[in-house]
């Protein structure tokens, strides 16, 4: 995790100075400027390999083909707004998931785990709109609080 996070460490910088991922992640203005801007294939991969998550799953939450994305892996494609901001939503809740389960392999267990606080539904399962990202956000902190249900 330490080498994908240098990396995406290394692909976010201001005039100056590096911004960590962590800090990335917590300056709203930054990520709407990057959202604007879309980010390249290269990010995305650099995204992708630290996330619990199959290239499948990607395909649902972009609503795009499995195929478009190995096109766009070829083309070094650059995501339009509104791909580049579900990208982030994702990095943002698998930042929030491994800081709290500390791995990707508990982290997917949990997401593939029908839970009771979201309705029995697998949290996976409502990724794929903000909204549903929002309640798996919530039951993340939750969780961190030591609040079980």
């Amino acid at each position: 995790i330490s080498l994908v996070l240098a990396d995406a460490e290394a692909a976010y910088q201001t005039r100056s100075k590096k911004t960590t991922y962590s800090d990335f992640l917590s300056n709203p203005l930054q990520i709407s400027q990057t959202i604007r801007g879309g980010i390249p294939y290269a990010l995305f991969s650099t995204i992708s390999d630290y996330t619990p998550f199959t290239e499948k799953d990607w395909a649902e939450f972009l609503d795009i083909s499995t195929k478009s994305l190995q096109r766009y892996k070829q083309s070094n494609h650059q995501f339009k707004p509104i791909h580049t901001e579900k990208i982030i939503e994702m990095s943002e809740v698998t930042h929030a998931g491994l800081e709290f389960f500390k791995s990707n392999e508990k982290f997917r267990l949990w997401l593939d785990t029908p839970n009771f606080a979201l309705g029995n539904l697998r949290p996976i399962e409502l990724l794929k709109d903000s909204y549903g990202k929002e309640m798996v956000m919530a039951e993340i902190t939750r969780l961190s609080h030591g609040i079980f249900a």
